[in-house]
């Protein structure tokens, strides 16, 4: 019996083996090369995969068929001809052991969408906004492939761990980037040619982490702690003693919140919470009575809701709070958010509200003392058409307060080098037609470095991919944080600087997004417009148009007449305007002191005159010259903002 279970086992393991090698040898495709593709039109592309050693593949497509044998390491690829517009098309692929058979091909315009939160952001968070775009969004002709977040700092990756391509419909958009699908959509409107969208951004990311090894080596700073981190077991141990930590903590936290533990809840509609202390919100707790707290505070309101809204669909919507929540309502818990900057905006089933008395409840979790409600978003509960105001006075109660903030955590997708081995090289066989940028946030602070980061970044993708000078189009940092009242230095400016300076790499456009961001929130609503700026670039430096106004004012030079200097732009359309049709705002001037005080400005023309009566001898003008340049308002007729811009230059 024993002898007849051994042999068996061994027949068994033999049969596992044979599959498994039979698997090996079989013709497979990268994840990119699959159904529902679009392959870039007017162009060669590439067909690749991997086989046994020696192995012949045929590929047949619109009619041709490619032969081609694998090299000894299994790898093999084919070239398209170029092909127009068209599909849906059918592609069989065969080898030696078996064929694979991708359907629904089209062909059409390639473009890869990448870089941090603001490209990586999806229809869903700002669904609101758009709610006819998401109804009216089914379109067999746009489609994404959506690369899955993956860092290494060890090798490029040759293929992707998963993806696959949807089309444009009002359930897939949701999870399409905003920014991406609009100018998507925008190019789609104008040129009725199929558009696949390459998704391959990360939340925070930098420009370095986007580096390959090669371009990373003129950096040395970065290019040494991506060595560094190419000790994989120094990287796992480091990712488990932090979750280890953070958990410890925020066992220690919960444990600790009197509002929950040891059966107490406080978010229950009859727990007593007369000596409870109150609060106006929104605010940070920093600046009030209650000081920087690590750890929980509860926030408790009653409200009084009429009949008229209840039974109905309804959403509470708290702007965004520092750090984490938890939000219940008549004792129900119908929303929590781990992570501080997405708007609250919880929506509730038709029996949460009831006639009468409601009791709302959060619990907060700040992690490092700064916790709070943060100001200028909306604060509201809405149903049937009405809405209650939820500013103004709460009670409040700390649950739980710990010593230390919460534990740091090492982001090593933001570290040199990774997202590119995981991300971008999987890609660079695919051909397309450019790449679309939306990044910099995570690189203020450092605009000498990205000056010359940024262009070395698309130099390192143009030679990667050899497509020659393909379009690389991006979006220069919107406004954002408080705006200041008198001219001041600007980590942020200077970034954009970095950007408008790298219009001079050949084949790149820009779409200036000044206008476009919220002083209090990082991750801007809006992204229709933006997408809508990048398709204007597009249809100038990818498509040719050359009658298309596609940019704003650009300074180009300035000169000084007496105590005036003129400043002369490019890209002034038909003509500069002050929008809302008022003086010009946020220019400021100096003199030999280099001290900014905010000038007079008017248009002539073309130009613009900048002065200040106090000034006699001017040396130099600055144009939305801060973080958040409130009232910016220098456009052309098209509707496009002028850049901001310093003479001054120090770079």
């Amino acid at each position: 019996m024993e002898l007849s279970v051994k042999i068996a086992g061994t027949a068994l393991c033999f049969f596992i083996l044979m599959i498994s090698q039979a698997a090996l040898c079989q013709v497979r495709l990268p994840r990119l090369v699959s159904d529902g593709m679009v392959l870039q039109r007017d162009t060669n592309v590439r067909i690749w995969g991997w086989a046994d050693a020696g192995e012949k593949v045929t590929v047949k497509f619109n009619g041709k068929i490619y032969n081609t044998i694998t090299d000894k390491n299994g790898n093999w690829e084919i070239t398209l001809k170029p092909m127009k517009t068209g599909g849906p098309y059918t592609m069989k692929i065969r080898g030696k052991n078996n064929s694979i058979t991708l359907k629904d091909i089209l062909t059409g315009d390639v473009w890869v969408c990448s870089g941090q939160s603001n490209m990586d952001i999806t229809i869903n968070r700002t669904k609101d906004l758009y709610p006819d775009a998401i109804a009216n969004s089914e379109n067999p002709y746009i489609r994404r492939f959506l690369v899955p977040m993956i860092y290494d700092f060890n090798s490029p990756h040759q293929n992707l761990q998963s993806g696959s391509w949807e089309s444009a419909n009002p359930k897939s958009i949701l999870n399409f980037t905003a920014t991406g699908y609009f100018f998507a959509r925008a190019l789609y409107e104008k040129y009725k040619v199929p558009i696949g969208l390459v998704h391959a951004s990360v939340g925070g990311s930098p420009a370095e982490s986007w580096l390959s090894e090669d371009v990373l080596k003129k950096f040395p700073e970065h290019h040494k702690e991506a060595q560094k981190l190419k000790d994989t077991e120094f990287v796992e141990k480091t990712i488990k003693e932090e979750q280890s930590a953070s958990n410890t903590w925020y066992r220690n936290v919960y444990g600790l919140d009197e509002g929950w533990s040891k059966g107490r809840k406080w978010f229950d509609v009859n727990h007593d919470a007369s000596d409870w202390d109150w609060m106006n919100l929104p605010t940070h707790w920093k600046d009030e009575k209650l000081g920087r707290v690590n750890g929980v505070v509860w926030f408790r309101k009653d409200v009084n809701v009429p009949a008229s809204m209840v039974g109905k669909p309804a959403r509470i919507e708290l702007g965004a709070i520092i750090d984490s929540d938890h939000v219940y309502i008549n004792g129900k818990l119908v929303g929590t958010t781990s992570y501080r900057y997405p708007p609250r905006k919880y929506d509730l089933a038709s029996d949460v509200l009831k006639e009468g008395k409601n009791t709302i409840a959060i619990r907060v979790i700040s992690n490092a003392g700064d916790g709070g409600f943060v100001k200028g978003k909306p604060y509201e509960l809405t149903a049937g058409g009405q809405r209650i105001d939820l500013k103004g006075a709460w009670q409040y109660k700390v649950g739980a307060v710990v010593t230390d903030p919460s534990p740091s955590t090492t982001f090593f997708q933001f570290k040199p080098l990774g997202l590119y081995n995981g991300m971008i090289a999987p890609l660079l066989n695919y051909t397309i037609k450019g790449v679309i940028w939306y990044q910099g946030e995570s690189n203020t602070g450092r605009a000498l470095e990205y000056h010359k980061m940024f262009p070395a970044l698309i130099s390192d993708w143009r030679s990667k991919w050899k497509q020659g000078n393909f379009p690389f189009l991006y979006v220069q940092l919107h406004n954002f944080m408080e705006a200041k009242s008198q001219p001041s230095e600007s980590g942020w400016a200077e970034l954009r600087e970095a950007q408008l300076k790298t219009l001079s790499v050949p084949n790149t456009g820009m779409a200036v997004a000044i206008d476009l961001g919220e002083w209090n929130d990082l991750h801007p609503s809006n992204k229709k417009d933006v997408g809508e700026r990048l398709a204007l670039t597009a249809q100038k430096v990818a498509y040719g148009d050359r009658k298309v106004v596609y940019s704003g004012p650009i300074y180009k030079s300035m000169k000084t007449r007496g105590k005036k200097i003129i400043i002369s732009f490019t890209n002034v359309g038909s003509g500069l305007v002050a929008k809302g049709n008022g003086e010009l705002k946020h220019f400021a001037i100096a003199g030999a002191d280099k001290k900014f005080v905010w000038a007079k400005a008017k248009i002539e023309k073309d130009k613009v005159v900048v002065w200040n009566d106090d000034i006699a001898k001017p040396v130099a003008v600055r144009y939305a010259w801060a973080d958040n340049p409130e009232g910016a308002n220098l456009y052309n007729k098209e509707g496009l903002p002028a850049s901001p811009f310093r003479t001054d230059d120090k770079q």
